[in-house]
């Protein structure tokens, strides 16, 4: 059997499943724009990232803090799969949180906020359960250190911290999520362009020196990025 941190188990939601939460983000006349529908269910389609989180977070009731969330998908998918915590999303896309707050709205969810936030100038105080889901390479390699040495702080006592990142490895899917990356830089979805990728041994060590356990595993469905999930609790 292969060592844990090599499993790749988790899969993306059944199409049916993805079509649903998917739903919430279509336009309310069949003329609009529907960019944030397609891309949404595709995602959740071929990304196992989700199904992933929320199995790290089941059996916590922590409130979650998820750091640079775009238009907040991953509170949607929470409430879809049954997990009640209270949702606070943060994100520097001010167009991305704008649409997300009128979706969460329409869509009824409950304890769900999402606010504009640049990470590089800070982050605000919590307690409970933090998720930074590809959102580390964004940020300069000490903004990153400062980041993760803070969220493990903020585990309260079944708190968990999950990342996704793509991981800095020179192989194929290395190389492929360094230029998608950069490609939605440059078409704008993403405002920021990658500073610094971490490595797994990086995200261990920093992570285990304040006093985290960590597990650390390829998240790559079906898709050709580097994607790991590292999931750290006290």
């Amino acid at each position: 059997m292969p060592a844990p941190e090599h499993r790749n188990d988790h899969a993306p939601f059944p199409a049916h499943q993805a079509r649903r939460i998917a739903g919430a983000f279509a336009p309310r006349q069949p003329w609009g724009n529907w960019w944030d529908y397609w891309y949404t269910r595709i995602k959740l389609g071929s990304d196992p990232l989700y199904p992933g989180v929320i199995a790290a977070l089941r059996g916590s009731h922590a409130p979650v803090l998820d750091l640079g969330c775009g238009l907040g998908l991953f509170a949607h998918a929470l409430r879809a799969a049954g997990l009640e915590q209270p949702y606070r999303g943060l994100d520097i896309d001010a167009a991305k949180i704008g649409r997300g707050r009128q979706i969460a709205a329409r869509s009824g969810l409950n304890d769900v906020t999402l606010d504009v936030h640049d990470l590089a100038l800070g982050w605000p105080q919590h307690r409970g359960s933090v998720t930074i889901l590809d959102v580390l390479q964004y940020l300069d390699a000490p903004t990153q250190q400062a980041l993760l040495n803070d969220a493990a702080g903020m585990l309260g006592d079944d708190g968990v911290l999950v990342i996704r990142s793509t991981l800095a490895e020179d192989s194929g899917r290395g190389r492929t999520s360094l230029r998608a990356d950069s490609w939605a830089h440059r078409i704008g979805w993403m405002q920021e362009r990658p500073l610094h990728y971490p490595t797994a041994d990086g995200l261990r060590q920093t992570l285990q020196a304040a006093g985290l356990q960590v597990q650390l595993q390829p998240l790559y469905g079906n898709t050709p990025f580097n994607n790991w999930l590292v999931v750290a609790r006290r």
